[in-house]
Protein backbone atom coordinates (compact mmCIF):
# COMPACT_ATOMS: atom_id res chain seq x y z
CA UNK A 1 0.00 0.00 0.00
CA UNK A 2 1.32 3.43 -0.82
CA UNK A 3 1.56 6.33 1.59
CA UNK A 4 -1.15 8.01 -0.49
CA UNK A 5 -3.60 5.17 0.23
CA UNK A 6 -2.86 5.35 3.98
CA UNK A 7 -3.38 9.10 3.85
CA UNK A 8 -6.67 8.50 2.03
CA UNK A 9 -7.79 5.95 4.61
CA UNK A 10 -6.93 8.13 7.60
CA UNK A 11 -8.65 11.09 5.93
CA UNK A 12 -11.75 8.99 5.35
CA UNK A 13 -11.93 7.88 8.99
CA UNK A 14 -11.55 11.46 10.22
CA UNK A 15 -14.22 12.65 7.78
CA UNK A 16 -16.57 9.83 8.82
CA UNK A 17 -16.25 10.76 12.50
CA UNK A 18 -16.83 14.44 11.68
CA UNK A 19 -19.87 13.53 9.58
CA UNK A 20 -21.47 11.46 12.35
CA UNK A 21 -20.99 14.28 14.85
CA UNK A 22 -22.47 16.70 12.26
CA UNK A 23 -19.26 18.74 12.01
CA UNK A 24 -18.77 18.05 8.29
CA UNK A 25 -20.71 17.06 5.20
CA UNK A 26 -20.33 14.17 2.77
CA UNK A 27 -18.03 16.05 0.37
CA UNK A 28 -15.00 15.57 2.61
CA UNK A 29 -15.50 11.79 2.52
CA UNK A 30 -16.29 11.74 -1.21
CA UNK A 31 -12.73 12.90 -1.98
CA UNK A 32 -11.51 9.55 -0.57
CA UNK A 33 -13.90 7.32 -2.52
CA UNK A 34 -13.84 5.90 -6.03
CA UNK A 35 -17.00 6.74 -8.01
CA UNK A 36 -18.01 3.04 -8.02
CA UNK A 37 -17.24 2.38 -4.33
CA UNK A 38 -19.22 -0.40 -2.62
CA UNK A 39 -20.03 -0.62 1.09
CA UNK A 40 -21.12 -4.02 2.44
CA UNK A 41 -22.85 -4.07 5.84
CA UNK A 42 -24.22 -6.93 7.94
CA UNK A 43 -27.85 -7.45 6.87
CA UNK A 44 -29.11 -7.52 10.49
CA UNK A 45 -28.09 -3.90 11.13
CA UNK A 46 -30.47 -0.95 10.57
CA UNK A 47 -28.07 0.23 7.86
CA UNK A 48 -27.37 -3.28 6.51
CA UNK A 49 -27.01 -4.29 2.89
CA UNK A 50 -24.90 -3.17 -0.05
CA UNK A 51 -24.48 0.49 -0.91
CA UNK A 52 -23.11 1.45 -4.35
CA UNK A 53 -21.35 4.57 -5.60
CA UNK A 54 -21.25 8.02 -4.03
CA UNK A 55 -25.04 8.19 -3.89
CA UNK A 56 -25.16 4.83 -2.14
CA UNK A 57 -22.47 5.90 0.33
CA UNK A 58 -24.38 9.10 1.03
CA UNK A 59 -27.51 7.03 1.72
CA UNK A 60 -25.53 4.58 3.89
CA UNK A 61 -24.01 7.39 5.92
CA UNK A 62 -27.42 9.02 6.39
CA UNK A 63 -28.79 5.67 7.62
CA UNK A 64 -25.79 5.15 9.89
CA UNK A 65 -26.04 8.76 11.08
CA UNK A 66 -29.68 8.16 11.99
CA UNK A 67 -28.43 5.46 14.37
CA UNK A 68 -25.22 7.01 15.73
CA UNK A 69 -24.23 10.58 16.60
CA UNK A 70 -20.68 9.95 17.72
CA UNK A 71 -17.75 7.77 16.67
CA UNK A 72 -14.35 7.65 18.36
CA UNK A 73 -11.45 5.36 17.49
CA UNK A 74 -9.40 4.35 20.51
CA UNK A 75 -7.09 2.03 18.61
CA UNK A 76 -6.49 1.17 14.97
CA UNK A 77 -4.04 -1.25 13.41
CA UNK A 78 -3.41 -1.66 9.72
CA UNK A 79 -2.23 -4.69 7.73
CA UNK A 80 -1.76 -4.23 4.03
CA UNK A 81 -1.24 -6.40 1.00
CA UNK A 82 -0.89 -4.18 -2.04
CA UNK A 83 -4.28 -2.69 -2.85
CA UNK A 84 -5.99 -4.53 0.04
CA UNK A 85 -5.92 -3.41 3.67
CA UNK A 86 -7.24 -5.05 6.82
CA UNK A 87 -8.00 -2.57 9.58
CA UNK A 88 -8.59 -3.55 13.20
CA UNK A 89 -10.53 -0.79 14.96
CA UNK A 90 -11.45 -0.60 18.61
CA UNK A 91 -13.63 2.31 19.53
CA UNK A 92 -16.88 3.76 20.75
CA UNK A 93 -20.14 4.79 19.13
CA UNK A 94 -22.92 6.79 20.76
CA UNK A 95 -26.50 5.82 19.85
CA UNK A 96 -28.46 8.84 18.67
CA UNK A 97 -31.82 7.85 20.21
CA UNK A 98 -30.71 6.14 23.43
CA UNK A 99 -27.46 7.95 24.23
CA UNK A 100 -25.87 4.58 25.01
CA UNK A 101 -22.18 4.29 24.24
CA UNK A 102 -21.09 1.04 22.64
CA UNK A 103 -17.48 -0.03 23.09
CA UNK A 104 -16.67 -2.51 20.36
CA UNK A 105 -14.19 -3.68 17.78
CA UNK A 106 -14.36 -4.69 14.15
CA UNK A 107 -12.22 -5.71 11.24
CA UNK A 108 -12.58 -4.09 7.84
CA UNK A 109 -11.31 -5.41 4.53
CA UNK A 110 -10.80 -2.29 2.40
CA UNK A 111 -9.81 -2.24 -1.26
CA UNK A 112 -8.11 0.61 -3.11
CA UNK A 113 -7.45 1.55 -6.69
CA UNK A 114 -5.47 4.60 -7.79
CA UNK A 115 -5.33 5.85 -4.19
CA UNK A 116 -9.12 5.82 -3.71
CA UNK A 117 -11.28 3.44 -1.68
CA UNK A 118 -13.25 1.04 -3.89
CA UNK A 119 -14.78 -1.35 -1.34
CA UNK A 120 -15.47 -1.75 2.37
CA UNK A 121 -16.24 -5.12 3.99
CA UNK A 122 -16.66 -4.69 7.77
CA UNK A 123 -16.79 -7.69 10.11
CA UNK A 124 -18.30 -6.79 13.47
CA UNK A 125 -17.20 -8.43 16.71
CA UNK A 126 -20.80 -8.57 17.96
CA UNK A 127 -23.75 -7.29 15.92
CA UNK A 128 -26.15 -8.17 18.75
CA UNK A 129 -24.34 -5.65 20.99
CA UNK A 130 -24.75 -3.05 18.23
CA UNK A 131 -28.48 -3.75 18.07
CA UNK A 132 -28.82 -3.67 21.88
CA UNK A 133 -27.16 -0.24 22.06
CA UNK A 134 -29.64 1.05 19.49
CA UNK A 135 -32.74 -0.56 21.04
CA UNK A 136 -34.99 2.07 22.61
CA UNK A 137 -36.80 -0.33 24.92
CA UNK A 138 -33.82 -2.31 26.20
Amino acid sequence: MTTDAMTTLRSFYAAEAAYLSEEAGFERMARCLAPDVVMHQAPSLPYGGQWHGHDGMREFLAAMGASWDGLWFDEQRFLNEGEQVVVYSRGRLRARRTGRVLETSLLQWISFQDGLITEFRPYYHDTSAVLAALAENA
